[in-house]
């Protein structure tokens, strides 16, 4: 199909934005007087998505046309952003006062013409009159509605208003930016200057419109009403967005989880989500030739980094009456459980029977209804499976998933953040949701990320070693928050390209590192939170001479008796 574009009208005319499908150059804007300069400057163009009505009824009947009707309830508190455009004629019309008494003869409830809506007439027009001359345009050219696209990208309505009484609103144009970064957008056409004659608010919403486009363009697009009704010239009556269900990949990048993605997710779950310390032990310690410090994520809210990626399936994704389902040895449960309450929302919490009674209470505590779902964790899935399949709840993977990778991913983030300087960190590996979103943020850069797994639970190195998913037995001290058995295709299709390499560490070790940590720093700290630093202790990781070496101690939530027995 080669160029597609998204476009919006600014004061200077018409604002496109335009993408080049076979990605051999990046995405540009320019600002155009007219349609007809449009179309003869731009790039050959198979697709436009356009942020003004097509198709013009005779008679409306109601609050405006069908599809202005059908996307309104979808926009929460910024429902009227969606303009109520009335008839053909009234379009048509001279001036205002002919426009309201056309519109008032051909509508039912009768109605007049909103000043804004008025002033959009022009432009209405001119785009009218291309697809009736021209009606080869006719399905190339898709309606399309910044606000609703936004919206279908966050998968809820949006939390701040692009503007607050005309003014522009900083929060509003933030969320915005974020949504098409996670989108795919580059950094760089997100966040430029827009062109002159066209406002920052503008460009947004042309690239909103350019996101549109290119699902529209891969067939996963979604018209309101569907199918599209016809005015009497044959033109196309919906306005279009995505069935974000299809949109598996970004828009825009090829990459499983890209930054940007995890960028928006830092944005979606500021404010939920505690900032760790990092504990800096400086050179030689634990016998080590390393610079070495900790990242104490075991801090974190419901005792683990698994509150991250919960947080972000709730705060991206619709959330149905039945509510959220996860299966979970324990930590991404209370994690789950407390990202829920915290959001209102009923959660259906589906563990083995081998997860320690210490976390099943935390889930409880939480306010989550707790099942035990069979002897294995594969078993409490299948039941977490069978209840979503009947309930319809939402089910939150603790591994699997873009959403949990890329809110995990926030921590690798905020401790780059911390610790620009870091050459090499250390991350415990379960089902690999933790170590593919870490490994996605630090991707490209200098920081060496390596996996650490239980020589008994080893489904990553397993992965890596027969190029795709494999499953595994599991055998270890760890195995309630190390132990899943197939880390999936997800996992294995980020960490192929971006980890170094997994260190296996034997359970002795777990237990010394656990014992290490209480000791000498009173942390309590559970097996799969202790295991990156066994690897240390034990020589799995041998790292340089001043090697600055950053240690993931990533979960809290220990049987404090047990943790007794080992540390007496």
């Amino acid at each position: 199909m080669g160029w597609i574009a998204g476009v919006d009208g600014c004061k200077a005319g018409w604002i496109a934005a335009f993408c080049d499908l076979s990605g051999a150059q990046s995405p540009i804007f320019r600002v155009f007087p007219n349609w007809s300069a449009l179309l003869a400057g731009a790039p050959v163009l198979g697709l436009i998505a356009v942020d003004m009505p097509i198709g013009l009824p005779d008679r409306i009947a109601g609050s405006g046309r069908g599809p202005e009707q059908a996307v309104r309830a979808l926009l929460g508190e910024r429902q009227s952003s969606v303009f109520s455009i009335p008839s053909r004629s009234a379009v048509h019309a001279a001036d205002y006062a002919a426009a309201c008494e056309m519109a008032l003869a051909t509508s039912q409830p009768p109605r007049k013409v909103s000043k804004q809506g008025f002033h959009l007439f022009p432009r209405i027009r001119e785009i009218d009159a291309l697809l009736r001359a021209d009606p080869g345009w006719r399905e190339r050219i898709f309606e399309t509605h910044p606000e609703l696209a936004f919206r279908t990208m966050r998968g809820a309505p949006l939390i701040h208003p692009k503007k607050i009484k005309g003014a522009v609103n900083p929060a509003g144009m933030a969320e915005r930016r974020a949504l098409l970064l996670a989108a795919g957008l580059p950094a760089g056409i997100v966040h430029a200057r827009p062109p002159q004659g066209a406002a920052a608010d503008d460009l947004l919403d042309a690239l909103a419109a350019l996101v549109v486009a290119r699902h529209i363009a891969a067939g996963r697009g979604k018209p309101f009403p569907d199918p599209p009704g016809r005015d009497s010239h044959g033109l196309p009556i919906a306005i279009w967005t995505f069935d974000r269900s299809l949109a598996q990949d970004p828009a825009m990048t090829e990459k499983p989880v890209p930054r940007p993605m995890i960028e928006a997710a830092a944005d979606r779950i500021a404010g939920h989500v505690r900032t760790t310390p990092v504990m800096r032990l400086g050179t030689g310690a634990f016998d080590s030739r390393a610079d070495v410090s900790l990242k104490l994520e075991c801090l974190q809210h419901a005792g683990s980094f698994k509150a991250r990626g919960a947080f972000n399936n709730l705060l991206s994704l619709d959330v149905p009456a039945a509510g959220v389902a996860a299966a979970s040895g324990g930590n991404h449960g209370a994690a789950v459980a407390y990202a829920a309450g915290k959001r209102g929302v009923k959660a259906t919490i589906f563990v083995p029977e081998i997860s320690p009674a210490a976390k099943v209470e935390a889930i409880r505590r939480f306010g989550a209804d707790v099942r035990i779902g069979g002897a294995q964790y594969d078993d409490a899935q299948a039941a977490c499976d069978r209840f979503v399949a009947e309930t319809g709840a939402l089910k939150i993977h603790p591994f699997s998933a873009r959403e949990t990778i890329a809110g995990q991913g926030t921590l690798g983030r905020e401790w780059q953040r911390q610790e620009p300087d870091l050459d090499t960190v250390l991350v415990a590996v379960g089902g690999g949701g933790l170590i593919s979103g870490i490994a996605a943020w630090f991707a490209g850069t200098d920081v060496k990320v390596v996996g650490v797994e239980p020589e008994g639970s080893r489904a990553l190195q397993a992965a890596l070693e027969a190029k795709g998913p494999v499953t595994v037995t599991v055998a270890s001290v760890a195995a309630d928050s190390l132990g899943a058995r197939n880390v999936g295709q997800l996992v294995y299709d980020v960490c192929k390209d971006t980890i170094d390499h997994v260190a296996l560490v034997p359970d002795a070790a777990i237990t010394e590192a656990q014992r290490v940590l209480w000791r000498d720093f009173r942390l309590a700290v559970e097996p799969g939170g202790a295991a990156a630093l066994g690897a240390l202790l034990a020589g799995s990781y041998k790292p340089q001479p001043g090697e600055r070496l950053g240690v993931l101690v990533c979960g809290g939530n220990v049987d404090l008796i047990k943790l007794a027995e080992i540390t007496a």
